[in-house]
């Protein structure tokens, strides 16, 4: 059996197998400012009265954090209302963050756990070696009255990365670098697994990085096997017991070479649009977003430090810094990050998703070209259609907002 087969053998309580439709119990359901208050509507359209358990439901306000318009703000105010009557888990601002960040890091998706979350990117969870996956929010309003939710089983695409990383390159790149390889439906419907010996020596935030991005190659989900870096990024974290799943099968195998890999920018408008930043030429930038769900953990930030220390912003070029929780702007802080970015003429927000969506706190204008380390660079993704977004890896975001061009980190060091 696949990975994605075990643990959904195990939420149905009986062998599954790929392409089968089936009635999984879920162990988590997440919703945002933008999908819970549809689901809401729909659980109480439904004639819902109770949720199945309260303590298997969270609430994360962060797309439009801090509200920006009364509509966010009403919309927050019916998730947080609604929260406290049926005593779902509710994560106020200035006590949460990023949803994508947040959850993982207070322990409350672990490994073999089925996950869905209202959110495409609810995949981010796979690298914890747990089935997670996004839902419309009709199937989550149906998931919080039920607690099980129905699923085709995946087929399993595993992808070995062999070899060694070279300077600056992380899993930013390697994601980048396979949804290149595949294209943006090159594993649609299926579970991708993230193997090899390099994932094995990459940090847990990188590892959240590539499963983040697994939906924008088509994927169901995303897994990262269980090994000690789990085990260690869960000691102390882990909210319960967990009982992890080793990998099975795979329906299919793609060996990559990483050795030859530089940093990777994928280009307007697809993340399958890419290139390694050495061949991209001198193309002039307004905006860099350094953050995100996909890139806004702490080791995000020294990797963007390490760029910017001593040095300043371009004058024509806008840094904006996004700390993807408030634990994580706090650790921030502590370390000294906060007062680089600050001293290099970056702006740092509060957590937040707001550029990602185009929705604020850095939307562009007409015309504008942001380099990003978030995931969507489609038309109009961070504002004006007529706008561009690069995606890319903090070090190279970073490095692009002191030339005012899109850099490879060699040229500021």
């Amino acid at each position: 059996m696949t990975l994605a087969e075990k643990i959904l053998s195990q939420k149905v309580g009986r062998e599954v197998r790929a392409d089968e439709i089936v009635m999984a119990k879920v162990d988590l359901v997440l919703a945002n400012d933008i999908t819970a208050p549809l689901a809401i509507k729909e659980f109480q359209k439904m004639g819902g009265k109770r949720v199945f358990d309260g303590n298997k439901i969270v609430f994360v306000p962060d797309h439009y954090t801090p509200c920006k318009d009364v509509q966010s703000a009403e919309n927050v105010r019916l998730m947080r209302e609604f929260a406290k009557e049926q005593g779902i888990i509710f994560y106020e601002i200035g006590r949460g963050g990023i949803e994508h960040a947040l959850l993982p890091d207070e322990g409350l998706v672990l490994p073999g756990d089925l996950v869905v979350g209202a959110d495409s990117h609810t995949c981010t969870y796979g690298a914890l070696s747990a089935f997670a996956t996004g839902v419309g929010s009709t199937d989550a309003a149906y998931a919080m009255a039920f607690g099980e939710i129905w699923l085709r089983v995946p087929k399993t695409t595993r992808f070995i990365y062999k070899g060694y990383l070279r300077p600056w390159v992380g899993g930013k790149d390697l994601i980048l670098f396979t949804i290149g390889k595949i294209g943006v439906d090159g594993a649609r419907y299926k579970a991708m697994e993230f193997t090899g010996e390099v994932i094995s020596r990459l940090n847990m935030a990188e590892r959240f990085t590539m499963t983040n991005m697994a939906i924008e190659a088509g994927a169901k989900t995303g897994f990262i096997p269980f090994d000690s870096t789990t085990n260690d990024y869960l000691k102390g974290r882990a909210q319960r017991e967990f009982t992890p799943f080793d990998l099975g099968e795979a329906d299919e195998i793609i060996e990559i070479d990483c050795s030859q890999i530089e940093p990777q920018v994928a280009c307007p408008f697809s993340p399958a649009n890419v290139k390694p930043v050495w061949e991209l030429g001198n193309i002039r930038i307004n905006q860099v977003v350094i953050g995100s769900c996909t890139n806004g953990r702490l080791e995000d930030l020294r990797e963007a430090v390490r760029v910017l220390k001593g040095k300043k912003v371009h004058t024509d070029v806008r840094l904006i810094v996004i700390p993807a929780t408030y634990k994580i702007w706090e650790d921030a802080l502590r370390e000294g990050l906060i007062e680089i970015f600050l001293s290099a003429g970056a702006v740092v927000s509060p957590p937040t998703c707001g550029p990602c969506l185009g929705g604020h706190m850095g939307v562009l204008g007409r015309g504008e070209r942001a380099v990003a380390t978030t995931n969507r660079n489609f038309p109009g993704r961070m504002g004006h259609r007529e706008s561009e977004v690069y995606l890319a890896n903090p070090a190279v975001a970073a490095a692009s907002a002191i030339m005012g061009r899109i850099a490879h980190p060699k040229e500021v060091l």
